[in-house]
């Protein structure tokens, strides 16, 4: 008998305090009149807790008050977004989250992950929104001239013109496609790695190439008939010697891709092959 009155007390105990946290809107009104709260914060976590308990009128005079007191234009944008899907107005909420986005906001996943406006999702002008918003954030994966390169991107095993094995390559589109990664390795166990990457402010196609050897490559150029086609320099830390130095990489009618090297040992009045290879996809293995 003793145990279940104090199991019973607890529960009680346990009801009682669960009964002070849900507090009645209302009472958290008052409570944040009867000591004049001037934070921001408190009066935003009415508004939210007045829109979940269905008190539309006690939300959005919360959040003006929150406003009024400096809580964030964001934060307070976001809550009134809120109360408009909570009231069934979507139109209203869509319209001010546009405003928000014509601001410059594009954390996407703000709207779209939150738990209240991520509701929306199947309205035609909201999901125009993410879209465009998903544009705006990642601006490397929706315009064309950031996929010239991805000719190259794969995994590959690379030969000279006479069929010897030099190596692989790996080539990998990443940050939202603003990037390719070039990892090789030779037949003889070397490695090398590069960045490859559209510079918008210049319009061209830049490499920087390091490799364990001490090789340095600085190029930069762009798409021709011929295909991607970048000149600069080669740099051997080893010697400390630079000298002028060009890549052009073409896509070839049986899907393989051929990569021609070249540096100048006279200021560039004349050429002489570097490396030139011939890359075949790799195979996928199960």
């Amino acid at each position: 008998m003793a145990v279940r009155i104090q199991q019973y007390v607890v529960l009680l105990a346990w009801m009682l305090s669960a009964a002070a946290i849900h507090a009645a809107p209302s009472d958290t009104l008052a409570e944040l009149e009867a000591r004049q709260d001037t934070d921001p914060m408190a009066w935003r976590a009415l508004a939210i807790e007045a829109r979940e308990a269905g008190e539309p009128e006690l939300a959005a005079d919360a959040i003006e008050r929150a406003a009024e007191l400096g809580l964030a234009p964001l934060r307070a944008d976001f809550e009134r977004a809120r109360q408009h899907v909570a009231a069934d107005r979507p139109g209203e909420a869509i319209a001010l989250l546009e405003k928000l986005v014509a601001g410059g906001f594009t954390a996407i996943q703000a709207i779209s992950g939150d738990p209240v406006l991520g509701t929306l999702a199947g309205n035609e002008r909201f999901d125009a929104l993410l879209a465009d918003m998903e544009a705006k954030a990642f601006p490397c994966a929706h315009q064309e001239r950031f996929r010239e390169f991805d000719f190259w991107v794969g995994e590959w095993d690379v030969h000279v013109e006479d069929g010897t094995f030099a190596g692989t390559n790996r080539i990998t589109a990443e940050e939202k496609g603003c990037v390719l990664v070039e990892h090789w390795t030779s037949a003889s166990g070397a490695t090398g790695q590069s960045i490859n990457y559209l510079d918008a402010a210049t319009g061209e196609w830049v490499q920087v190439w390091n490799s364990e050897s001490g090789g340095q490559i600085s190029i930069r150029g762009g798409m021709t008939p011929e295909g991607m086609r970048l000149e600069g320099q080669i740099h051997y830390i080893g010697n400390g010697t630079t000298a002028p130095f060009r890549g052009l990489w073409t896509p070839l009618p049986d899907g393989r891709v051929r990569q021609f090297f070249e540096q100048s040992n006279d200021g560039g009045e004349t050429w002489t092959p570097w490396f030139e290879g011939f890359y075949t996809r790799r195979e996928p293995t199960n």
